[in-house]
């Protein structure tokens, strides 16, 4: 099992600190979750349905004709290697750890490349892994990069999978999910998720982009009643409120302009990010996350490279809080 963000009752065990009384910012969530409206009794009752209007509500949405609702992305991550016979998936690095474990998984070959050397090395590729914006370094492709890397895998019969987890939280996203099992783009897979921009990561909701054929695999794949009927309630609620999304933008680019600013006069650098994370490559990035952790803020730490990934704060005392932290760093 692989080590992510947000094991904050491990980090309270170890550090001695009780899980209350931690500021966890960890995992690249939005600290301000959609309110989700009251689930009726039924919601409980009943199995879910797949009638229930929320494959519609996300196809609006994302702008595309078919969705697969899905228990988190996660689920397609794990699932999509076991339906290609084995062969070379391509995954960039530093990228989200699950991608080459599933495809590893699953008996293909996997090979590592830097960012920039993606086209060059994707020539004998069978499958092609990334998250856009990338996970953890807020990495972005353009959309014509990525079409062009499709069309070169579309001529072996390849897929080319794009993770657009943290897509939502942009003013002006490259998202892909439009083309997604297209005429122009058939071998096209999409992955969207509720967990980061709408901050419901508990509710496990994810969504595959696709071309009908995948989509039909896939849905075979994970089985019936894959997504828990309150998630889907949450869901249809948070994809339909173009409010609450158009707010939940602004308030999360605003934020985070002011930690590149906090981590900035700390002296700590900054190589990217997104609207809901900064990345630090750092060659101390250990001693900073332990240092932080003693001080009952939780920050991502990355071995390889060294690298610590730093979220948003939720309320003023948390900013006050971190800022307090940083100056402590500094003065070190």
């Amino acid at each position: 099992m692989l080590e992510h963000g947000g094991r904050l009752l491990a980090a309270a065990a170890r550090y001695g600190i009780a899980a209350e009384d931690w500021l966890d910012l960890s995992t690249g969530i939005a600290p301000y979750a959609y309110p989700v409206p009251p689930i009726p009794s039924a919601v409980w009752q009943r199995l879910p349905e797949d009638e229930d209007g929320l494959a519609a509500v996300a196809c609006r949405y994302y702008g595309v004709r078919r969705v697969l609702p899905l228990p988190g992305s996660q689920a397609a991550i794990q699932a999509l290697p076991r339906l290609r016979a084995p062969g070379v998936a391509l995954v960039p690095e530093p990228s989200y750890a699950e991608y080459a474990a599933a495809w590893s998984a699953a008996g293909h070959r996997v090979r590592r490349c830097a960012a920039d050397d993606l086209l060059q090395v994707s020539t004998t590729a069978d499958a092609v892994v990334i998250g856009n914006p990338n996970n953890p370094t807020g990495r972005r492709f353009s959309r014509s990069t990525l079409l062009d890397l499709a069309r070169q895998l579309d001529a072996r019969g390849g897929w080319l999978i794009v993770d657009e987890a943290f897509a939502d939280a942009e003013e002006e996203s490259e998202s892909l999910a439009d083309l997604a099992g297209s005429e122009a783009a058939g071998n096209l897979v999409v992955l969207r998720s509720l967990g980061k921009f709408f901050g419901l990561a508990g509710a496990r909701v994810g969504f595959a982009i696709a071309a009908d054929s995948i989509l039909d695999q896939l849905a075979e794949a994970i089985g019936p009643w894959a997504l828990a009927h309150p998630s889907r309630h949450a869901a249809r609620a948070a994809l339909a409120d173009g409010a609450w999304q158009a707010a939940q933008r602004a308030r999360l680019q605003r934020d985070s302009a002011r930690l590149q600013g906090l981590l900035a006069a700390a002296d700590l650098g900054d190589a990217g990010g997104t609207a809901l994370f900064r990345y630090l490559p750092r060659g101390d990035a250990r001693e900073l996350h332990e240092f932080f952790a003693r001080q009952g803020i939780l920050l991502r730490h990355f071995a390889q490279p060294a690298a610590v990934r730093v979220g948003l704060p939720a309320t003023e005392a948390d900013w006050q809080r971190l800022a307090a932290t940083l100056e402590l760093w500094k003065r070190r």
